[in-house]
C-alpha cells in the first residue's frame, strides 16, 4: 500500500506540477510553468498536492472570485483572484498518467472539498470535458451549462458544488 500525503504546494513543486500538467493534458490545454508558479505563489492554500511515497503524483489548483465567469481566460493567471472571496474556481485536477486509475483524483477532490469547507467557501466551480461530467456528478457537482470557453480548442462543460 503506497504512503499518500496531501499538502499545500510550495514554490519548489512548480516544475514537477508543470511536468504532470503537460503529460496529462492535450495540446494548449496545459497551463504554462509561469501560470503554475503564479498559482502556487498567490494562492497556495488552494493548490493541493498529492504525493505517493514522497513523489508528487497529482494536484488540484484553484483561485477564488466574488463573481465567477468560467470563460474568463485572464483568471487562469489569477487576474481578479481574491483569496477571501466565497467562490472557488478549480483550474486543474490532474494525476500523472503513470498513476491514473488508482482513485487519486477522488482522493484529491475529497480532501480539497473538505479544505474549502473549512475555509468557509460557498461554492466550487469547475469546467470539464463531456466524458468527465458523470464523474463530477458522482462527486457531488451539479451540471450548469455548456461553457462558451474554447480553452485549448476544446468543448467544456461548467459544473458547480454548493458547500
Amino acid at each position: 500500500m503506497p504512503a499518500l500525503t496531501l499538502r499545500n504546494a510550495l514554490p519548489a513543486d512548480a516544475a514537477r506540477c508543470f511536468e504532470i500538467e503537460t503529460t496529462a493534458y492535450e495540446g494548449d490545454e496545459a497551463a504554462t510553468l509561469a501560470k503554475i508558479a503564479t498559482r502556487i505563489a498567490q494562492y497556495p492554500q488552494g493548490f493541493l498536492i498529492l504525493e505517493e511515497n514522497g513523489e508528487v503524483v497529482g494536484f488540484i489548483n484553484s483561485g477564488c472570485a466574488y463573481d465567477v465567469v468560467m470563460a474568463d481566460e485572464a483568471f487562469k493567471e489569477l487576474v481578479g483572484h481574491a483569496a477571501e472571496a466565497p467562490n472557488v474556481v478549480i483550474m486543474s485536477v490532474v494525476v500523472d498518467p503513470a498513476h491514473q486509475g488508482k482513485g487519486y483524483s477522488k482522493t484529491l477532490m475529497t480532501e480539497f472539498v473538505q479544505r474549502m469547507r473549512a475555509q468557509q467557501k460557498q461554492t466550487i466551480h469547475l469546467m470539464c470535458k463531456e466524458q468527465h461530467v458523470p464523474l463530477y456528478t458522482r462527486m457531488g457537482y451539479t451540471y450548469v451549462q455548456p461553457s462558451p470557453s474554447d480553452h485549448g480548442g476544446m468543448a467544456w462543460h461548467e459544473m458547480v458544488m454548493v458547500l
